[in-house]
């Protein structure tokens, strides 16, 4: 296996081991899909998940993130699902502690999670990037009726 790869994969393993916790339990690495390309993880209905480690990733600019949040939109098309999600790993977070990775998601997605699909908004803000750990963004999933359903907090 290249590194790359191997730093792939290791990327990839830490997020479902910190995914199924948190209300995503059937989440699993998925394998690759050549030109049309589905996402790294499956077992979510309605979320494509794009997640990316190493160095490159603790490192990335905002062009970087653009390019690859445009990749997991692609993704997320191929894959007819809902919500789309870049995953990066963080400098100084290990692979234990994948929950506190970034999660990317475009705004219009955190606005239709939080607000629902009648929501219109504009175009020219439907893609600013919003970053939130991954545990959040897996909160927000769940609240949104995504993985299994939030418990009911005691008073």
């Amino acid at each position: 296996m290249s590194r790359s790869k191997d730093i792939g994969t290791r990327a990839e393993s830490a997020v479902v081991a910190a995914i199924r916790p948190r209300g995503f339990p059937h989440a699993e690495r998925r394998a690759l899909a050549g030109e049309f390309d589905l996402g790294d993880l499956t077992g979510t209905p309605g979320i494509c998940w794009e997640v990316k480690g190493g160095d490159k990733a603790k490192d990335a600019g905002d062009g970087q993130i653009g390019a690859w949040l445009a990749e997991t939109e692609r993704e997320r098309i191929n894959s007819g699902a809902n919500v789309g999600v870049l995953v990066t790993q963080r400098r100084g977070v290990g692979l234990g502690n994948a929950h506190r990775w970034w999660a990317w998601l475009p705004l219009g997605h955190v606005v239709e999670l939080g607000r629902g699909p009648e929501y219109v908004m504009p175009p020219c803000v439907f893609d600013i990037p919003v970053r939130m750990l991954l545990e959040d963004a897996c909160l927000l999933l769940r609240s949104a009726g995504y993985g299994e359903p939030l418990e009911a907090v005691a008073p």
